[in-house]
């Protein structure tokens, strides 16, 4: 079975996706040249762990909706699921760089996006747990089939600023609210009724 390694080398922006995405650049290396990899199905699980940071009294102040009262963070910190993440590598031999997509939202029901929102600067601490199948050939052998073992992971450090560049390419000066139906009925109704022409002016 071929023995893979995984390093995220850094991080970008997708640019013209039809959803949020930040792209995570991955190295995978193949320490057993004598076989060729020719696909791999890769499947990831996304953590943020948050207690590989500090925070900022701003930061605090943002977080306690999502964590409660600072002084009793010794017990809300907890590791948080981002998302789960998965990409078809293409066939090399001794390593490759993936283009992994990750999704994005800009939902407040989101712990993740809570999190994200109520940093103000510095990184967010990731790490990425992989899974999934791997196809390789070995000389004139058949092709054969092999599971990523669950020990593989790599951590990263997430520049805040690509989460924020991220949002403001795709929800510019903008946020998202999620509310019950019946509370968006009456105030669709308020806003008709009142001739409000913009959801903003409605809320003021």
């Amino acid at each position: 079975m071929p023995d893979l390694g995984f390093v995220i080398e850094g991080a970008e922006v997708a640019k013209f996706a039809a959803s949020p995405q930040i792209i995570l650049k991955l190295r995978i290396t193949n320490f057993d040249p004598g076989k060729t990899i020719q696909c791999i199905a890769l499947r990831g699980l996304i953590q943020i762990e948050v207690t590989r940071r500090r925070y900022k009294p701003a930061d605090q102040e943002k977080l306690r909706d999502l964590f409660g009262e600072p002084e009793r963070w010794s017990q809300t910190l907890k590791n948080l699921l981002w998302t789960h993440v998965s990409v078809n590598v293409p066939a090399f031999q001794n390593d490759t760089v993936a283009d992994v997509p990750v999704p994005c939202t800009f939902d407040f029901n989101v712990g993740a996006t809570k999190y994200f929102h109520g940093l103000t600067d510095g990184e967010v601490p990731l790490n990425v747990m992989f899974s999934g199948t791997i196809f390789y050939s070995e000389g004139s052998a058949p092709m054969q089939v092999a599971p990523i073992p669950w020990d593989k992971e790599a951590r990263f450090n997430l520049p805040v600023s690509v989460w924020r560049d991220m949002m403001d390419t795709y929800y510019p000066g903008t946020a998202w609210l999620c509310l019950r139906r019946d509370i968006f009925e009456r105030l669709y109704d308020y806003k008709v009724r009142h001739g409000i022409p913009t959801w903003e002016q409605a809320f003021e």
